[in-house]
């Protein structure tokens, strides 16, 4: 199969499994619930994770609930929701965690966000650094550590129940940031061990930019060779041609079958979940399961409640299609606002670059 028709293809495919699947957004608990918290200035680690101090109705059923801390108590209140909940509905909450900053985020600020759309992001690099699947630059990399940081401080101070399965995209930066973040902390006695599962269709929304290019399978396993990655990845990327770019129609259809596919690996009593990944793919997510669109700063984590509900019926099979993004041959004249090629260097369609 082309690689033009590919994206189409999987699309519908993903159409197809993730509508028997109803998501929803349990709001109520974590301050990135609200419409007040702004998202440019929250800060995830002054807010013990977002999460609001609250009684629970679960909270009845322990006499000394008094003594447990907010983490605590909010995990009984999931649990005792899975444990009165029908068969076809189940409670999880998802720690959707964005890589830290990569090369590619830093060149998008340094070249301003028109000219890298249209010029820059179709190379892999300039005179000074490489992008294509990017790796964390050194501010990301403390992004990463700090909130391996936090995520000790929360067991040592907040007893949290720690992710009972891990989840990564398949582009460097995030496995980065995954190792980073999880590797080396104390965790709880019975806790599940940081052991994740990389999962293709976690990756960052498909363009036609280099940074969305994922390297092959033996690199991914050359560079994490004890971590497990999913059955049926392929070698090389057969998603990213450089020529089209998922929709975020598109996208939102890849996310319902991903998180379709989270939900199926475990029973009822695996209820947190980590997920690290990007911020389109985050904000993908976040539409699926109808959740207030929450923009995060790299590094940063957004816990959510998702309901999951399996309905009867068939099963749609609506496809949405890639689209043709155009850019120019040679740096932009002016990019201030929009992007402008040279007259000599006409937008086209063709791959600038192929990555690596």
């Amino acid at each position: 199969m082309r690689l033009s028709t590919l994206g189409t293809a999987l699309v519908g495919l993903a159409a197809a499994q993730a509508s028997i699947i109803n998501y929803s957004a349990v709001t109520g608990y974590f301050l990135q619930d609200e419409a007040s918290t702004d998202a440019s200035t929250f800060d995830y680690t002054a807010e013990n994770f977002g999460l609001i101090a609250r009684s629970y109705p679960a909270d009845k059923n322990h006499k000394k609930h008094e003594s447990l801390t907010q983490w605590e108590r909010f995990y009984r209140q999931v649990t005792a929701l899975n444990d009165h909940s029908p068969k076809d509905v189940e409670y999880k909450v998802l720690f959707l965690g964005r890589h830290g900053e990569g090369w590619h985020n830093a060149a998008e600020t340094y070249y301003g966000t028109p000219a890298w759309n249209c010029y820059w992001s179709e190379l892999s690099g300039n005179s000074t650094a490489s992008w294509a699947d990017a790796t964390l630059t050194p501010d990301g990399i403390s992004q990463a550590l700090k909130a391996n940081e936090f995520w000790q401080k929360e067991i040592d101070e907040q007893r949290i129940h720690t992710p009972d399965q891990y989840y990564v995209s398949p582009l460097t930066r995030t496995l980065q940031t995954a190792n980073l973040t999880f590797t080396g902390l104390d965790l709880p006695r019975h806790s599940a061990p940081f052991k994740p599962t990389i999962k293709e269709l976690l990756r960052e929304g498909i363009s036609i930019h280099t940074c969305d290019h994922r390297r092959s399978r033996s690199y991914i396993h050359k560079l994490f060779p004890h971590w497990s990655i999913e059955h049926g990845f392929s070698e090389e990327d057969e998603l990213w041609n450089g020529v089209t770019a998922e929709s975020s129609g598109a996208q939102d259809i890849r996310s319902a079958q991903v998180l379709g596919e989270v939900f199926s690996a475990s029973p009822k009593s695996k209820t947190f979940v980590s997920i690290t990944s990007h911020s389109g793919e985050i904000a993908s997510i976040l539409r699926v399961i109808g959740h207030r669109t929450f923009k995060l700063n790299t590094g940063a984590v957004i816990p959510v409640l998702v309901k999951a509900e399996k309905v009867r019926g068939k099963a749609s099979t609506t496809s949405v299609p890639w689209e043709v993004s155009p850019h120019c041959t040679e740096p932009p004249v002016t990019s201030v606002t929009a992007c402008v090629c040279p007259s000599s260097a006409v937008p086209v369609t063709t791959a600038l670059a192929t990555g690596f």
